[in-house]
């Protein structure tokens, strides 16, 4: 019955942000804004669930490392580490969504998005690696 729970729980951390953008009430980012050529800034709309869903890691990888230093079993080890992997997927594909739905949206319904498009695609095969 405890592995159930933990499915359970499991299930509802990874589950999706909602976001919506203020200006067009569709899934995204707040604001899209780039202060100079180098340096581009977004407001997230859930950043204290982002955060938390960060902080939550941290603590799986402070977890993995006493592990490593208890000497303990590879396997169980190895199965944390997927566990970290899978949260931090879950976090690289909420942001992703958000731009998409955010950044991506705007940039395709101001001037085709062209670059817009380009980055998000990039991104995707580096993810995809």
């Amino acid at each position: 019955m405890a592995g159930k729970k933990k499915t359970e729980k499991t299930a509802k951390k990874s589950a999706p942000l909602k976001t919506t953008s203020p200006d067009t009430n569709t899934p995204g980012c707040a604001h899209c804004a780039t202060d100079d050529a180098t340096e581009k800034r977004v407001t997230q709309p859930n950043k204290i669930a982002l955060l938390n869903r960060l902080k939550r890691i941290e603590g799986q990888i402070g977890g993995i490392r006493n592990m490593v230093e208890e000497d303990r079993y590879c396997v169980d080890i190895i199965m944390q580490l997927s566990a970290v992997k899978a949260a931090i997927d879950g976090v690289s594909i909420q942001l992703l969504s958000t731009h998409a739905n955010g950044c991506v949206r705007k940039a395709v319904m101001e001037d085709g998005g062209e670059d817009a498009l380009e980055e998000l695609l990039g991104v995707i095969r580096k993810m995809m690696r």
